[in-house]
């Protein structure tokens, strides 16, 4: 029994031995399996062995051969990527990432579920020919009043009804800076209004607008205003279209004409109807019964309620709870405000509506889609944010590869930076201004925007500004008080604005290194609102603490919420109790009132300062 065991025991050795034998001979030949390999744009070198089911090590040594030393973590492209499959014995499919917004904006309408929408209606023109003031007399409202200088600098859309039917309005403004949202403006829109100022005729931006329309296709309806004016010449203006090649039907042409007054409200309602005419030829149609799609037309971060984007449905219905996604932002709708302000449950074709509930700011001109859950959402978002990246990367990596980049360097080396940090308060004047001061600059001085973004100045722009030898420029916002000592302490320049020439101009003496301030503003003090009082006669009265330095009667006055400058004027009144005061000190309440406002809150920030003009030296 025990040789028995034994004897086993060497056969069961005899046997093991023979497999591992017949094992050696059958990996020797191994067959290879083919496999199909998908490829996305690049890929890890660990990720691609796994996908071919090869050892890494065998990648590393192909890719060694052709000169490259690689470690297993790096990322190599698809072409690379391909013919080390192909050279392996496998086939590829090359997928692209952007896969994942397949289907997006895709689906085709059935014409049975279309229905007539009303029309979006895009005002353009040169600056103050009056565009914001007539859609004001068609909306009965006073915004321009408001604008600095009477330049539109946020896009507004309203909707207005007639005889029944609805009209979208999309106000653009008209100076040139903007003519990156006048652009996407144009996008979004069936119908041009073009106004011209009898006075005035055809300016350059009129032209540009001219342009603009013919590039996307829109029907244009020309509206000339001012025509209550004594040297107003409407025939003028429509002999210079000519030139433009827009025939008025008046000479015989297609276009539509209308002769207006915004300040007298002359022949809004023939306006109106000729855009309803227009718009039933175009027979404008959408399906409400689907998901939402539009573009957005401003977005901005709001201090209370965080992300808020002015977007115009143009398919589908947007509903309060949908998932949108716009650009590199995603959100779902936490709730929807119309064009007063009110809550709206959803929001049909061609209605403009504020909506919260994004994760981030989208940009102006984004187109938004609503998809069917987070997980998707996420999933575009990030492919696009992750493309926005790599496309920054690009941009700030320079180039060191070739000896024709490294000489291109030396010469630009040469020029001269004119550092800035920008702030502003909305998205779209962010991007006009950097465009705008992008353009400045000659061989020698050009101006760089280190950072750009929306909402009031912090400490970390201050630091940025002062590690990198820039200045900070606040359009429309404020620094916070945080920002403001250290920008004392590293001796950093905040300068505010809130009309872009003024912003473009001084940027432009800045970089002559000629500027010297004509006008120089002197801070006075600052003081904060505690109470407001109705006063007989007078209005309101804001009961204030001077929180530093001293308030005086008759100085500039700019008045605070949120970091956002909302109101700049003078002191009419300055109270300290019942008498009047000429001054008064840090520490101390007093009475003030504004000329000709009265929109004050408790907890705004009133900030005083005096206006000198001072000599220019060179």
């Amino acid at each position: 029994e025990d040789a028995e065991g034994r004897g086993r025991s060497v056969a069961a050795f005899k046997r093991r031995v023979q497999r591992q034998q017949r094992r050696m001979q059958s990996f020797e030949p191994r067959e290879k399996i083919s496999r199909e390999v998908i490829l996305p744009e690049t890929i890890t070198i660990q990720e691609l062995s796994n996908r071919m089911a090869e050892r890494a090590v065998d990648v590393i040594k192909l890719l060694m051969k052709q000169g490259q030393m690689m470690k297993i973590n790096d990322v190599i492209d698809a072409d690379t990527a391909e013919i080390i499959a192909t050279e392996m014995g496998h086939t590829v499919k090359r997928v692209a990432e952007s896969d994942v917004e397949e289907g997006l904006f895709a689906a085709v309408d059935a014409e049975s579920d279309l229905v007539s929408r009303p029309p979006v209606v895009t005002i353009m023109g040169h600056v103050d020919h009056g565009k914001t003031s007539l859609l004001d007399a068609i909306r009965s409202t006073k915004v321009a009043a408001g604008e600095a200088g009477g330049i539109t600098q946020h896009i507004g859309a309203y909707q207005v009804e007639i005889h029944g039917q609805k009209i979208t309005f999309i106000d653009t403004p008209g100076h040139e800076a903007f003519t990156a949202m006048r652009s996407r403006g144009a996008k979004a829109t069936d119908i041009v209004v073009l106004v011209v100022a009898a006075d005035d005729g055809v300016m350059p931006t009129t032209v540009e607008a001219i342009n603009h329309t013919r590039a996307a296709g829109v029907p244009i309806i020309v509206a000339i205003n001012k025509i209550d004016k004594p040297q107003a010449d409407p025939q003028r203006v429509r002999t210079a279209l000519l030139q433009y090649e827009v025939m008025v039907e008046s000479m015989g042409g297609e276009v539509l004409e209308v002769e207006v007054s915004a300040k007298q409200r002359l022949n809004l309602e023939k306006l109106l109807e000729a855009i309803l005419l227009q718009s039933e030829v175009l027979e404008l149609r959408a399906n409400p019964s689907r998901p939402a799609e539009g573009t957005v037309i401003e977005a901005k971060l709001d201090k209370g309620r965080g992300p808020v984007a002015t977007v115009l449905v143009q398919r589908g219905t947007l509903k309060v709870g949908d998932i949108l996604v716009a650009g590199p932002a995603w959100g779902r709708v936490r709730a929807l405000l119309d064009d007063h302000g009110e809550n709206v449950g959803a929001a049909l074709p061609s209605m403009p509506v504020e909506v919260l509930g994004f994760q981030e700011t989208p940009e102006a001109g984004d187109r938004f889609a609503v998809v069917e859950n987070e997980a998707r959402a996420r999933e575009v978002a990030d492919y696009r944010q992750r493309l926005k990246r790599e496309k920054a990367q690009a941009r700030g990596s320079s180039a060191r590869g070739s000896l024709t980049e490294m000489m291109n360097q030396l010469k630009t080396a040469g020029r001269k930076e004119f550092a800035l940090v920008v702030k502003t308060d909305v998205q779209g004047s962010l991007e006009a201004i950097i465009g705008a001061l992008e353009k400045l600059g000659n061989d020698e001085v050009r101006a760089r925007v280190i950072h750009g973004g929306v909402g009031g100045i912090t400490e970390s722009d201050v630091s940025l500004a002062s590690a990198s030898g820039a200045a900070i420029i606040g359009f429309n916002v404020r620094a916070s008080k945080e920002a403001r000592e250290a920008s004392e302490r590293e001796g950093v320049e905040i300068r505010y604005y809130n009309i872009i020439y003024d912003l473009v101009d001084d940027v432009k003496k800045a970089m002559s290194g000629m500027l010297t301030p004509e006008i120089r503003e002197t801070m006075l003090g600052n003081a904060k609102i505690l109470e407001i009082f109705n006063v007989s006669k007078v209005g309101k009265v804001a009961g204030c603490l001077v929180t530093d330095g001293s308030v005086e009667r008759g100085a500039s006055v700019r008045l605070i919420r949120d970091n956002v400058v909302i109101h700049e004027g003078k002191l009419s009144q300055l109270k300290r109790f019942k008498d009047d005061a000429k001054e008064v000190q840090v520490g101390q309440e007093c009475g003030m009132s504004f000329e000709a406002y009265q929109d004050m809150r408790a907890g705004d920030v009133i900030e005083c300062y005096r206006v000198e003009e001072i000599a220019r030296t060179l």
